[in-house]
Parts: structure tokens; C-alpha cells; sequence
């Protein structure tokens, strides 16, 4: 019979290497962690309110407005005009926060939601789409996409994407 003491124990610390540095780090880092805190504060103060309610409307607009003034300014003007597109486009979407994101919902399911890249380390910011979005063109299609800047073209772009996803 095989000695699972040392197998048991070696599975149970999961150790890596983070990146070129050679750091070492165990389970999550600190900005999965930060996302998780965000999101179990978002799970109690939404289980307080009824999501469909004007009050919960005007909080979680509140909220996500916050979010998005706390932005460096490359993401803070996209995430602005897309709060904006999407609130013209799915009135019907109720603005929330998810992990920490700003999102938009329906009966409290998110449907579209804004990454920022300075909080994913990544060169741009994304425009996501669950898998509630209706978005479906034959077997393959987009469910997220990148955005550097925001022009005409790209506005009406994303504006006919949410009306496609609530429609």
C-alpha cells in the first residue's frame, strides 16, 4: 500500500512560480482575494435589497458610478461611455457591482459587464457578455471584447451588441 502521507501533504500546499520573478505563492493571490472580498460584500448588501426595486436601481447605479470614478482615466472614460451606451441601449439592465466590476442585469443575473485593465494587468479593458446574453450566431461567436478607445463606430457597435444580448 502506497505511503499517502506524503503524497496528501504535498498536494495540500500548492506552491508556483508567479511569473519571471521566481516568486512563490500558495492558493490566491491578493488580487483574487480582493476580488472575493468584493464579491461577498456585494452578495450581503444585494441579499438586503430587492433587485427590481427603484432603491436598488439608484444604489446599485450609485455604486457602480463609485467604482467607475475610482478607475485610472484610460479606463475611466470607457467604462463612463459604456455605463452610458448600455443604459440607452437595455434601460431595462440594472447597473451593478460584480467581483468588484461594473455590471448590468436583469432580475439580478448579469448580462454585460466592464473589466478594467489596470485591475487585470492587461493592455486594454473588456466588454464581457454572459452566457445570458443573446448573442448566439450560429456555433461560434464573441463573448467579450477588447476596447482601447471608444469611437463613433465602435459606440454604435457595442450599442447594437446590448440591444442584441437583452432582445
Amino acid at each position: 500500500m502506497p505511503n499517502t502521507s506524503q503524497s496528501s501533504s504535498a498536494s495540500s500546499t500548492k506552491s508556483s512560480t508567479a511569473g519571471k520573478s521566481g516568486e512563490k505563492y500558495d492558493g490566491f493571490t491578493e488580487d483574487e482575494r480582493e476580488a472575493m472580498k468584493e464579491r461577498a460584500k456585494e452578495l450581503k448588501a444585494s441579499a438586503r435589497r430587492d433587485a427590481r426595486s427603484a432603491k436598488a436601481r439608484a444604489e446599485g447605479d450609485a455604486e457602480v458610478r463609485a467604482k467607475i470614478a475610482e478607475m485610472p482615466d484610460a479606463d475611466r472614460v470607457l467604462a463612463e461611455r459604456i455605463h452610458e451606451i448600455v443604459a440607452a441601449s437595455a434601460p431595462d439592465l440594472a447597473p451593478k457591482l460584480w467581483y468588484g466590476m461594473p455590471s448590468y442585469a436583469r432580475d439580478g443575473k448579469v448580462v454585460c459587464f466592464f473589466q478594467s485593465a489596470e485591475k487585470f494587468k492587461t493592455r486594454y479593458a473588456t466588454l464581457g457578455f454572459s452566457d445570458l446574453a443573446r448573442l448566439d450566431e450560429g456555433s461560434l461567436w464573441a463573448t467579450s471584447f477588447a476596447l482601447t478607445e471608444l469611437d463613433a463606430a465602435a459606440e454604435a457597435r457595442i450599442a447594437a451588441l446590448v440591444e442584441k444580448a437583452v432582445s
